[in-house]
């Protein structure tokens, strides 16, 4: 399985064996249903209702977009589960032995950012059961160039080091956390279902709420110039784990097991979730006079013990949503860029590492920078590679993969000097017209005058992206011999 120098190949990313093929359908639906019951995800719904959604409107919109998600997680989960490789192995039949460094860098620093997201939500919590537990909040001056105060960061940092002692104990010790803390999440929803209820004596006013869409709303007949971006945001959630789902399904028991769970686990919690979301806060209007999207928020106006073990479980689910989500597919990525001098763990550090010094909290000061220059950003991104990888894999390999010459520099899968250029052609054309669109919505000042078509074009982004490179890569790989 060794190349001659070693250089594309490490224990970490090596097949998995028969031993370590232990995943049954449980955990991978326990998996699922710990990355989704997570602050980002109840948030969602939120930004869909601000922007004039009703609630059902809203949840279906959730749904959908998790619905869409799934089929390119299975499809490219298929491969994990048939040789036992992560996705920055994979990537190798279609970029080359040496080009694959591209999607797995592209798909490892779009993980760091969610790192430090995530990160910074945990510290939040911190900050907010300590101040709690003291009676008065832990304000402070805030510190120059960084935009927060000292608690906060400290708050933030005590978290990060939460996360690291994980790191450390590698990827049996994020199943296991995965598994035994997923039915306390689905518990604690239903317990928060009917604490609002019990408090507000109704379900609020939200959910009765029309459209704004509707006929004599404030925005009347624009349903589908919110839907379409809206649903290519929400899909961009999940659209880093539909890349990088291998990471996981290499330790599959079986394709089944890898199907089965992913199906049970992905679409419809992620649309419970929004729903309980949904009627959460609209009992909120009831209780406080205002929508409380914010669950860490919302956790802090609990009296007695219920705000400490509302917000101890809140902890518990950010480390699990985080490590599974965002760690394992960079740790992996970049033990791909080097793989003699960079190991799983230490790829685990240098996510680690990237996330503090990227200040995340910056990202989070705008919804508006949040759903739609994060999140539609880096899906256009990410849809070409996911594009790609499936044609690749059903359409001109067939399923089919020489593994060890996945490991050899001079193998099938070395094209030009390791790159094959029409991966990177297709990849390229995949992501160009979407860029006039982002750097409008990014940086609207410096770039005003982008057409509406461009700013239509880029509300699709990851299906455009997907489909184009899909295409693109299938007709520049036409009678090239598959493996």
């Amino acid at each position: 399985m060794h190349t001659e120098s070693g250089r594309l190949w490490n224990e970490d990313l090596a097949p998995t064996t028969e031993a370590q093929r232990n995943w049954r359908w449980f955990h991978f639906a326990a998996l699922w249903v710990g990355m989704v019951m997570c602050i980002p995800a109840y948030t969602l719904a939120a930004s869909l209702i601000e922007g004039g959604m009703s609630a059902l409107q809203a949840v279906s919109t959730v749904f959908i977009a998790n619905a869409i998600v799934l089929i390119p997680m299975l499809l490219i989960g298929h491969a994990g589960a048939k040789y036992g490789i992560p996705y920055a192995v994979l990537a190798r039949t279609s970029f080359g032995v040496q080009g694959a460094r591209l999607p797995a860098l592209m798909r490892a620093i779009v993980a760091c950012g969610w790192y430090g997201i995530q990160t910074w939500f945990g510290g939040q919590m911190i900050y907010t059961l300590g101040g709690v537990l003291l009676g008065h909040p832990l304000g402070s001056d805030v510190l120059p160039g960084l935009g927060i105060n000292t608690a906060q960061l400290i708050c933030f940092l005590l978290f990060w080091g939460i996360q690291f002692w994980y790191i450390f104990h590698g990827m049996e010790a994020i199943r296991q956390l995965e598994t035994y803390t997923a039915p306390l999440k689905i518990l604690i929803c239903f317990v928060l279902l009917g604490w609002v209820y019990q408090k507000a004596g109704s379900f609020g006013p939200i959910l009765d709420q029309p459209s704004q869409f509707a006929e004599g709303g404030k925005k009347a007949g624009q349903f589908w110039s919110s839907f379409w971006p809206s649903l290519t945001a929400m899909i961009g959630f999940w659209a880093t784990l539909a890349l990088n789902i291998p990471d996981f399904t290499r330790f599959a028991k079986s394709q089944r097991d890898q199907v089965l769970g992913q199906t049970i686990g992905l679409p419809a919690p992620m649309g419970l979730l929004a729903l309980l979301a949904v009627i959460v806060t609209s009992a909120t209007v009831v209780l406080y006079g205002k929508a409380i999207w914010d669950p860490v928020d919302l956790a802090s106006r609990m009296t007695g013990a219920a705000v400490l073990v509302a917000l101890i479980i809140l902890l518990i689910d950010t480390v699990s949503v985080n490590l599974a989500a965002n760690l394992v597919g960079p740790a992996y990525d970049f033990s791909a860029l080097n793989p003699e001098k960079i190991s799983y763990k230490t790829g685990g550090y240098i996510t680690a590492g990237i996330a503090l010094v990227m200040m995340p909290w910056k990202i989070l000061e705008t919804t508006q920078g949040y759903i739609f220059t994060w999140l539609i950003g880096y899906s256009a991104l990410l849809g070409p590679i996911a594009g790609i990888l499936i044609i690749d894999y059903y359409f001109i390999r067939r399923t089919r993969i020489e593994v060890a010459a996945l490991y050899q520099e001079q193998g099938i899968y070395s094209y030009q000097n390791g790159w094959n250029r029409a991966a990177v052609a297709a990849f390229i054309l995949g992501v160009l017209p979407n860029i006039p669109g982002f750097l409008n919505a990014a940086f609207p000042a410096s770039f005003p005058d982008i057409s509406e078509f461009w700013k239509t074009l880029y509300t699709y982004a990851w299906f455009l992206g997907l489909m184009l490179s899909g295409v693109m890569y299938l007709l520049l790989m036409k009678g090239k011999r598959a493996a």
